[in-house]
This record gives structure tokens, C-alpha cells and sequence, in this order.
């Protein structure tokens, strides 16, 4: 990382807490919403309920950092979380496989939004810095996983994951500033 030069624009971390607190959030809802269909003893159910341990501790550190910051959560949350239940439901009745595709769709865009961000820090926030990189290691861990466990097999693969993808990057960019 570089670090912050005289004359660049600072790092908004509020906005990156905020946004990384909300997506860390739907991450919990979905995986609630896949285990809420999903027969416990599935090996899609294992493999998300360990998951969901992970994103539950990244979710804690996010509320947090925001409470010692003073950073307000995205107005947005109530909806995330009808939405990422939703999603994480759907994709658990349409296969295993299909719920898989979801956490490789939404770790692959938060694989890019968590590098983005760690470039746009640079050397600004050492603390803030070191979570994100060690939960986007996490995060690619999720991604490899849910492949290994064959999200590639699920029905409309490339469009499931395309869409989740898309709606990702939207909750992101709205997250940031609502």
C-alpha cells in the first residue's frame, strides 16, 4: 500500500464501514435465508453454516469500529436484509449447487470491492486496513469453496451469477451514501 499524499482526496472510511457493515450483514441474511431451506445435514448447509460463523465475526468487528467511530449504518439496512434473506432462500430451493453460485457470485464482487478499498487506503488507516485484508482472505476462502462445492453445476449458472453480481454492485454503490 501506498501512502496518503498531500493534495490526493483522504479515504472516506466512513463510507467504507458503512458499506462494508451492510454487506457483511446481507452475507449473514443470506446464509440465514439458505439455511432456513436447506436440510441441516446437506453438505451445502455444512459448508454455509461455517461460513456464516465467518461473516458473523466480520459483522462484529464492523458494528464495532462504527460504534467507537461514531458512523452511522446505511438507512438501506431493513431492505438489505428482507432482500438478502430472500436470496440466499431462493437460491437454497432452487439446489445446493445453486446456493453455492450465490456466495461465488457475492464473494467475487466483495473480493473487488475489499481490494478497491484497500487501495484507495493506502497507509491512511493501518487498523481498518489490516480487517479488511484479513476478511477479504476470508472472503476469497468462501469464494474457492462454494467452487470446489460445484456452483458451476447450478441450473442458469452464468445468469444467477451475473444477476447476484449486478445487485451486488448496486447494494455496494448505494450503501456508501444512504
Amino acid at each position: 500500500m501506498r501512502p496518503w499524499r498531500p493534495g490526493e482526496r483522504r479515504p472516506d472510511t466512513a463510507s467504507m464501514l458503512r458499506v462494508n457493515q451492510a454487506g457483511e450483514y446481507g452475507a449473514t441474511r443470506i446464509y440465514a435465508g439458505q439455511l432456513a431451506i436447506l436440510r441441516p445435514s446437506s453438505p451445502a448447509a455444512k459448508l454455509i453454516s461455517r461460513m456464516a460463523g465467518q461473516e458473523r465475526r466480520h459483522l462484529d468487528r464492523f458494528d464495532r469500529l462504527m460504534a467507537e467511530r461514531g458512523v452511522r449504518p446505511t438507512a438501506l439496512q431493513p431492505v438489505w436484509s428482507h432482500a438478502a434473506f430472500a436470496l440466499g432462500a431462493v437460491t437454497a430451493l432452487i439446489s445446493g449447487e445453486a446456493a453455492m453460485a450465490c456466495t461465488e457470485a457475492v464473494e467475487t464482487e466483495i473480493d473487488q470491492h475489499y481490494g478497491d478499498q484497500l487501495d484507495e487506503l493506502g497507509d491512511e488507516d493501518p487498523e481498518l486496513a489490516a480487517d479488511i485484508a484479513e476478511f477479504r482472505a476470508e472472503e476469497l476462502e468462501h469464494r474457492d469453496t462454494a467452487r470446489e462445492a460445484g456452483a458451476a453445476r447450478a441450473v442458469g449458472y452464468p445468469v444467477l451469477t451475473a444477476l447476484i453480481r449486478a445487485g451486488c454492485r448496486a447494494a455496494i454503490s448505494l450503501s456508501k451514501r444512504v
